[in-house]
């Protein structure tokens, strides 16, 4: 029963630790291809890193990346819960850093949004306050999914178990019949029988 608490179908979280692995990438290399079609922060060029691009973009990207993979292959429910929770802190500073960065001057800036009005707020969206609100969106629906103990849980690791404990007590069974103190004992039975047969003819 404690395994079935702990160990939870693939199938729980693989969507949205699929869609995690996707947002962490967008998160992660926008600021290096945004450039090419003109959805960018400044500096306004193809892969140049600078401090903020590192730290608030890039970095809070690869943990989200990290934690939508351990969601998606985990089949153990506190790795996966571990996973969640690291997407939700990543999703939440891409959603706060740049509001961090212009309060407190030791984060670096990301730089200003170009384009137009409805692209700036298009750019605000796609690399930081939208996808950090998907992103806490995303986790939290996995850590809801993974608290709860679902009853096929329990019963695909009863199953899984009684298969796995079934077929002990067969081998022990065949190692027992062709133990050389077996064979001895069964001939000699054998040897009874057939001169308690003589006797009686």
């Amino acid at each position: 029963m404690m395994a079935g608490m702990l160990r939870v179908r693939r199938s729980r979280g693989a969507l949205s630790g699929a869609v995690l692995v996707l947002l962490g990438i967008w998160g992660a290399l926008i600021p290096f291809i945004g450039p090419y079609f003109h959805y960018a922060y400044t500096p306004d060029r193809t892969w140049d890193m600078t401090s903020g691009r590192l730290w608030l973009e890039v970095v809070p990207g690869v943990v989200t990346l990290i934690g939508g993979g351990i969601v998606l292959i985990s089949r153990f429910r506190p790795a996966g819960l571990f996973g969640a929770w690291l997407a939700a802190l990543a999703g939440t500073w891409f959603a706060v850093g740049t509001l961090v960065a212009s309060h407190w001057h030791r984060v670096p800036s990301a730089g200003i949004p170009v384009g137009g009005t409805t692209r700036v707020a298009l750019e605000q969206a796609g690399f930081f306050f939208g996808l950090g609100i998907v992103i806490v969106f995303l986790a939290a629906l996995v850590l809801g999914r993974l608290s709860v103990v679902a009853a096929s849980d329990t019963a695909v690791a009863a199953a899984e178990g009684a298969e796995t404990a079934a077929p002990a007590p067969r081998a022990e069974a065949r190692r027992v019949q062709l133990t050389p103190a077996f064979l001895r004992r069964q001939a000699a039975d054998d040897g009874e029988t057939v001169g308690t047969g003589a006797r009686s003819r």
